[in-house]
């Protein structure tokens, strides 16, 4: 039996709501469970991703599941999908029209997943999912609800490696964010809740 996440997936694979549409090779969807409880969400498929159609398979998807397995997870225990699913002209970031194109795609894959917790991966994402313009080293770390859920924005693996690798505060940074990832995502999962105490959210 085809789920509504297949069927969705389907529908977004013939999609031409906007310009992006017009340049791809191939939609980029999503990679990992149709049910997780962590789901990663970043800005948009790059060169690689457009060619095989799935998220986060570059160096920076191979920075993400070695951050995945210091926390005990991989990618299939996970949800990896992006804020728009064609790879914009350049790697520049979406035009607000295109992402808006895009949200119903995101929403719906959001509503049918279900995680948890949601992390936002940069400055891009983590705007767009919030709905604020403070910048990602402000944010980053820290607890936001979220539609019933909670997100926790950290830095862009690409951002690491433009950083300097692992040896980097950027890596730091993060494996200090992918620790708070694990205790949230094991805190929920323990209270069968996705919302955050009021002492632990992230103020802007």
């Amino acid at each position: 039996m085809t789920t509504a996440l297949e069927e969705l997936a389907r529908t977004a694979s013939t999609c031409t709501r906007c310009r992006l549409s017009a340049g791809r090779t191939q939609v980029v969807f999503a990679d990992g469970s149709p049910d997780a409880d962590l789901m990663f969400i970043g800005e948009g498929p790059g060169y690689h991703e457009d060619q095989q159609g799935v998220p986060f398979v570059g160096a920076a998807g191979q920075l993400l599941n070695t951050l995945l397995g210091e926390i005990g997870l991989t990618r299939q225990e996970v949800r990896i999908t992006n804020t728009v699913l064609c790879r914009p002209p350049g790697n520049r970031d979406p035009m607000p029209d295109e992402l808006e194109s895009c949200r119903p795609y995101l929403t719906q894959q959001v509503e049918l997943v279900d995680p948890r917790v949601i992390v936002t991966l940069g400055n891009f994402a983590t705007r767009v999912i919030l709905d604020t313009t403070v910048g990602i080293s402000k944010v980053r770390g820290q607890l936001h609800p979220w539609n019933g859920r909670t997100v926790i924005p950290t830095f862009h693996p690409a951002a690491v490696l433009r950083g300097g690798g692992a040896a980097s505060r950027t890596m730091q940074q993060v494996r200090e964010d992918f620790a708070t990832i694990k205790a949230t995502l094991d805190e929920a999962r323990a209270s069968g809740a996705a919302t955050v105490p009021e002492e632990q959210l992230g103020l802007f």
